[in-house]
């Protein structure tokens, strides 16, 4: 279960995003009573596709799935570890960022999915010490740029080594013609809060910034001389886990592999199931829901552990839209459909409301916050098609929320087959989505007459006219015009520019004021997509194709 590219149906370049401990080749990580230190010392040679070596522990997305895979076993198999070192296994280096030569020579679809996942993978730690009191440090024992500040700058605290040749950095703009690929720029001044002129200079010099002017400029907590600096961070990393709500004495659960089958229809699990159309370029992703003899106590659901339906399926549906996002690049629209009992979905729900004491409870509402945050910032069209069978309730009626458009089936003369919708405790609360909102919220802009005129229908079924009335669906098609509205939605979304799409569905899904993260995604990542595409970056005489070569870069020199 190594990150790889693996040969499906005949296709060499489907990417994998499971592995397991024994597999990694970049990571190591060990654990001391409520401290675990994460060590990065990559593999030079162990690249996730051929071109490049991974020097000076550089990354590519192979070493990015390694740490993906590391943060959820701490968050499950060790419930005990409340703080997380993040360190260097190599001397007076502690991470050179993403590979430049990979980088230089990826083509633009991979440059902008490689940022996409490390930027949710930072954000998943920014998360896990918000939602969790799971903390972390970063441990800068040596040089540390781009990407490597950007994975310590998704830290709690900072602390670099005063050995005064070792310095942080975004090199970026000077180096390469780019930018900070996950969120650096964003994070050096709302979570840093470093004066924007001191952060002008910082993002336009190669060498960084080094020991007490990094601490003066507010870009590390502290500077310790080398000597003292393994001591002064574990004191400090035992100081935030005695602040943490991570529960002193209690048995983890292990992360099994996930049951899954390729073939060229799509990718399939128990819960989940992602079936390709390719002629159409639609993916349908389909969720099973809670089962009725689904565990709905703590003790049932430490004893069916990844098992348990809410866990598991989260797990299938991160994979899922992982897949599709990176193997499927032409596929323009995701619809969802649901199915399955709402009487037990509902009554999930309200165990997953009541239970967020429990760590494990915690932990998986956790984990499916993360994965339907994926789908608010995934560059496809998303719909949900609400149906016959269908079971939008609670939970999965996020799904619903996720989509750019709603479609429910009216069925006035058969109401006994006529699909509902369910709202739960969850769709209140639950689920914030990056803009710290939940995502009704969101739909209805903060309208506080709304949410509350909704909240008098927590845990009643909902039919299409009713639910078109409340503004919980987009249109209401009869059995008669159902599959040509719907075949027609389709092919039109099929028909339409796929980055115009993509730049609307992205200003349109996040209304209202911004956050650090809907920075990072919207306007950074945007600027970034834009920047990788022009000649300045990746032309032939471009920063970031000459990288390394002795050759200077050529530039366009306009503005604009």
């Amino acid at each position: 279960m190594r990150p790889q590219i693996k040969t499906e149906e005949g296709r060499d370049d489907l990417v994998l995003f499971e592995t397991s401990p024994e597999h990694y080749r970049h990571w190591s990580l060990s654990i001391d009573g409520r401290i675990a230190t994460l060590t990065l010392n990559v593999n030079e040679e162990a690249c996730i596709r051929p071109g490049y070596q991974l020097k000076l522990n550089s990354y590519d997305l192979g070493v990015d799935i390694e740490l993906y895979d590391a943060l959820q076993r701490l968050r499950f198999e060790h419930p005990t570890v409340a703080t997380i070192i993040v360190g260097s296994g190599k001397d007076r280096v502690f991470c050179s960022g993403a590979n430049i030569y990979m980088l230089g020579t990826s083509t633009h679809a991979w440059k902008v999915n490689f940022c996409k996942f490390t930027n949710e993978t930072r954000n998943g730690m920014e998360d896990s010490s918000a939602h969790s009191g799971l903390k972390f440090i970063a441990a800068l024992n040596g040089s540390t740029a781009g990407g490597g500040y950007e994975l310590a700058l998704a830290c709690d605290e900072i602390y670099l080594v005063n050995d005064r040749s070792s310095a942080v950095s975004l090199p970026e703009v000077p180096l390469l013609g780019v930018l900070p690929g996950t969120g650096g720029l964003t994070r050096v001044v709302d979570k840093r809060k470093v004066r924007r002129d001191l952060a002008d200079v910082f993002c336009s010099i190669a060498d960084g910034v080094r020991g007490r002017r990094a601490k003066e400029w507010r870009l590390v907590d502290d500077i310790f001389a080398p000597e003292v600096f393994a001591d002064r961070v574990h004191e400090r990393a035992a100081a935030l886990a005695a602040t943490s709500q991570r529960p002193q004495d209690a048995s983890g659960v292990k992360l099994t592999p996930l049951n899954r089958r390729i073939d060229g229809d799509g990718y399939h699990y128990q819960w989940v199931d992602a079936t390709i159309d390719r002629a159409a370029r639609v993916a349908t992703l389909t969720v099973r829901a809670c089962p009725p003899d689904a565990a709905t106590d703590v003790a049932g659901a430490l004893r069916e552990g990844a098992a348990w339906w809410p866990l598991a399926m989260a797990r299938e549906l991160d994979d899922a839209i992982l897949m599709l996002r990176t193997n499927e690049l032409e596929i323009g629209v995701i619809a969802f459909r649901t199915q399955g009992d709402a009487a037990a979905q509902v009554r999930m729900d309200e165990f997953l409301a009541a239970s967020q004491d429990h760590w494990f409870v915690r932990e998986t509402v956790g984990m499916l916050r993360r994965t339907l945050a994926r789908l608010d910032v995934t560059s496809r069209s998303l719909v949900a098609l609400i149906d016959e069978g269908s079971c939008f309730a609670g939970t999965l009626y996020e799904l619903a929320l996720a989509a750019d458009r709603i479609y429910m089936l009216d069925l006035p003369d058969d109401p006994d087959k006529a699909p509902g919708i369910t709202l739960s405790a969850m769709n209140f609360a639950g689920y914030p989505m990056v803009n710290d909102r939940t995502r009704l919220a969101t739909r209805f802009n903060d309208d506080a007459t709304v949410l509350s005129a909704l909240r008098q229908h927590i845990n009643e079924p909902l039919d299409a006219p009713t639910a078109s009335d409340l503004g919980l669906v987009t249109f209401t098609p009869d059995e008669i015009d159902w599959d040509d509205e719907i075949r027609v939605m389709l092919e039109e979304r099929a028909s339409l520019s796929p980055d115009a799409l993509t730049g609307m569905e992205a200003n349109l899904r996040f209304p209202g004021a911004e956050t650090m993260v809907t920075k990072v995604f919207a306007r950074l990542s945007a600027w970034q997509n834009w920047i990788f595409n022009r000649p300045n970056a990746v032309g032939e005489r471009g920063a970031l194709k000459v990288y390394g070569s002795g050759r200077a870069a050529e530039f366009n020199r306009e503005r604009v």
